[in-house]
C-alpha cells in the first residue's frame, strides 16, 4: 500500500478551559519531507504537535497519521517523538537510558544492540555512551534525545524545538542528520521559532494564536510577499507592519 501523505489534520480546534489554542487548522504533510512548523512561544506549536501523537485529544476534527485516524497505538509505535524537555535518567548512561528506552519499544537482542549504535551514530554520540548523562552538557543531552526518537526506526520523527540551546556547530550537524533520515523516506516534522532553521525546511508552516497563518516553501513564502527574509515573511503573514 503507498502511503500518499503522512499526515492529514481536517478543521481541528483545541481549547483548554476558555483559552482556545488550536483553530480550524487544516493542513497535509508529505511522506519523506521536513516539515516545519514555525511560530513563538505559545502560539500552539507544541499542542499540535501533541495531537498528532495522541497525547491530546482534538476538541472538534480529525487526525490521521500514516493512514490510520489517531490516536492509534499501532501508529504511535511508528512515531519517533521528542518532546521540549529532556526526559532522561541522569544516574545512568547515556547506554542505559538507550538500552531502557529501547526495551520500552519492544526492541530485542541483536536488533536493539543494531539500533542503538546506528542512532549514536548519527546524532554523533557513539564515543560517549558510557557516560553518566548528568555529565553531559545541554547539547549532548539533545543530541541523546534525539537518538532516543530514533530507535524504533520511525516512520515519522517529530521534534519539539530540537535545538533550543545548542550551538550553531551542533545545530548544523542535527540538521545533517535529519536531511540523512529524510533521504530514507523518514517524514519529519519540526517545531521552531528560529528564522534560519525555517529556512531549512521543505515546506513550512506559520502558526500564530492558535491559527496557520501560512502553508508554503520557505522561497515562496518570501517572494509571495516580496520579503528579504523568512522574520520579514512572518512579520507579513501575521499582519504586522515591516520595512521593506
Amino acid at each position: 500500500m503507498i502511503i500518499k501523505s503522512t499526515v492529514t489534520i481536517q478543521a481541528v480546534s483545541k481549547s483548554f478551559g476558555k483559552q482556545s489554542v488550536l483553530r480550524n487548522i487544516n493542513l497535509t504533510i508529505k511522506k519523506g519531507e521536513i516539515f516545519g512548523l514555525l511560530g513563538p512561544s505559545g502560539s500552539g506549536k507544541t499542542t499540535l504537535v501533541k495531537t498528532l501523537i495522541g497525547l491530546d485529544t482534538p476538541d472538534n476534527g480529525s487526525i490521521t497519521v500514516l493512514d490510520n485516524k489517531m490516536p492509534n497505538l499501532k501508529v504511535m509505535e511508528r512515531i519517533g517523538y521528542m518532546a521540549q524537555a529532556d526526559a532522561l535518567y541522569q544516574e545512568l548512561t547515556a547506554m542505559e537510558n538507550l538500552d531502557f528506552f529501547a526495551t520500552l519499544y519492544g526492541i530485542k537482542g541483536q536488533k536493539k544492540k543494531e539500533q542503538i549504535e546506528a542512532s549514536a551514530s548519527l546524532v554523533g554520540l557513539t564515543n560517549d555512551l558510557n557516560k553518566p548523562v548528568s555529565k553531559f552538557s545541554g547539547g549532548m543531552k539533545r543530541r541523546l534525545s534525539i537518538c532516543i526518537a530514533l530507535l524504533n526506526e520511525p516512520d515519522l520523527l517529530i521534534l519539539d524545538e530540537p535545538t533550543v540551546g545548542i550551538d550553531p556547530v551542533l545545530r548544523q550537524n542535527i540538521w545533517r542528520t535529519f536531511e540523512q533520515l529524510k533521504e530514507k523516506g523518514t517524514s519529519i516534522i519540526v517545531t521552531t521559532h528560529v528564522m534560519d532553521e525555517a529556512e531549512k525546511c521543505d515546506t513550512l508552516g506559520m502558526i500564530r494564536d492558535g491559527q496557520l497563518i501560512a502553508v508554503d516553501t520557505p522561497k515562496n513564502l518570501k517572494e509571495a510577499c516580496h520579503a528579504s527574509s523568512m522574520e520579514e515573511a512572518f512579520l507579513y503573514y501575521g499582519g504586522m507592519p515591516y520595512e521593506n
